[in-house]
């Protein structure tokens, strides 16, 4: 299930505008079940400020690792501090309670170079 409502990126990272220059941040559900048990996640703090494609973190299972990179450029306003004490959240509700940052966008016009939920769809059946 691919929420129609989000944006997406190739790299498997969703995007949900929350405000006029807010977005929150996570990996889709085809990144987490090809990671498997999510063990950890490394990510940016309160305050940094990201460029587009920049890495930004990193979700890890016992066997992997999945590097994280910023979808947009921005100032992160806020992490998902609950993800440190139970990193499961990222397989259990990837869309919701495994969001990872919430960024304060420099440019919103960025926004237009993500994938729509069909875009994204069309890109996991190549893969």
């Amino acid at each position: 299930m691919i929420p129609e409502e989000l944006q997406y990126t190739e790299k498997h990272v969703w995007v949900l505008r929350t405000g006029e220059e807010e977005v929150r941040v996570g990996i889709t559900d085809i990144a987490q079940d090809r990671l498997g048990a999510v063990v950890s996640a490394h990510l940016p703090r309160v305050g940094d400020v990201l460029t587009v494609v920049q890495g930004m973190g990193q979700v890890k299972s016992a066997g992997a690792a999945f590097d994280v990179h910023a979808p947009l450029s921005g100032k992160v306003v806020a992490v998902n501090d609950e993800l440190a004490s139970n990193p499961e959240m990222a397989n259990e509700d990837p869309y919701g309670e495994g969001w990872l940052v919430a960024l304060d966008l420099t440019d919103t016009g960025e926004l237009d170079d993500l994938l729509d939920a069909s875009a994204y769809q069309e890109l996991v059946n190549q893969s």
